[in-house]
């Protein structure tokens, strides 16, 4: 069997060696860029990566479009700020390079380490972070949402009943600095508030959802699923998700408070 690589990228220099790097013995690779400005395409050629150049299109339908291009029996879609651990790796080249099979199999689930200002973060709902990332050719694609997107076997059948486990994890460099994380929440808030107005219509100012789930969030996350164990960075990414989710309903509000203005006019 073998396995394509389905990355898509925008302005990753940063990272997008680190994640090659760890695929690199993969069948194909294929890069699906958005306009990149710094060395992203031209390091992802380095590699021998099939790089394609097209316009932003939201998450989920650029990583379908980067699924559609990958000609391998089996697809594992990575963000450009993950690579695969040595273990991954491993079982990965032993499945899928050295003649192994997975002959009731549509999907693999694989566990992801979430770094966050360097800490591997293993408490309050961070770990562990199953995705279903590993697929067959043909047998899924990512739901059409406007942030958040993850993989759904087209076929209908349950994932639970179709999908493997993996040995080993993904590495999720997610937020090696504050800023980066809060510019990052941000972004997403304004996704976020997207599909709460899409979903809700109309969405009015609410204390509940504008306080209080913030705030319930933060003490069911930080106690009691344990997110104190991460200590400081523990306690930062968990204020300031909770502060996100503040964000998201507030900016509901004010797409909906802007769209009845414009309508009366």
């Amino acid at each position: 069997m073998s396995l394509s690589v389905a990355i898509i990228t925008k302005n990753e220099e940063a990272n997008i060696r680190r994640t090659l790097e760890s695929v690199k013995w993969a069948d194909e690779i294929v890069v699906v860029d958005s306009g990149s400005t710094d060395r992203t395409c031209e390091i992802a050629r380095e590699y021998g990566a099939k790089v394609f150049v097209e316009e932003w299109k939201g998450f989920a339908k650029q990583k379908n479009s980067a699924l559609e291009k990958c000609t391998g029996d089996w697809i594992l879609s990575l963000d450009a700020d993950e690579e695969v651990s040595e273990e991954l790796k491993d079982f990965l080249h032993s499945t899928f390079r050295a003649g192994g099979d997975l002959p009731h199999t549509s999907a693999l689930g694989i566990g992801r380490k979430n770094h966050f200002l360097g800490r591997w973060i293993k408490h309050g709902g961070f770990y562990p972070d199953v995705k279903l990332r590993c697929v067959r050719r043909g047998h899924a694609q990512f739901e059409p949402r406007i942030v958040h997107e993850s993989l759904y076997l087209t076929d209908g059948s349950d994932p639970s009943d179709s999908c493997t486990g993996a040995s080993g994890h993904l590495i999720h460099h997610a937020y090696p600095t504050l800023s980066g994380y809060i510019e990052h929440m941000n972004r997403y808030s304004d996704l976020g508030a997207e599909m709460v107005v899409e979903k809700k219509g109309k969405v009015g100012f609410s204390f509940l959802n504008i306080v209080i789930r913030p705030l319930a969030t933060f003490f069911y996350n930080y106690f009691l699923r344990l997110g104190f164990l991460d200590g400081r960075e523990g306690l930062l990414l968990h204020i300031y998700h909770s502060v996100y989710v503040s964000w998201k309903y507030a900016k509901a509000w004010e797409q909906s408070k802007k769209a009845k203005v414009q309508s009366t006019k």
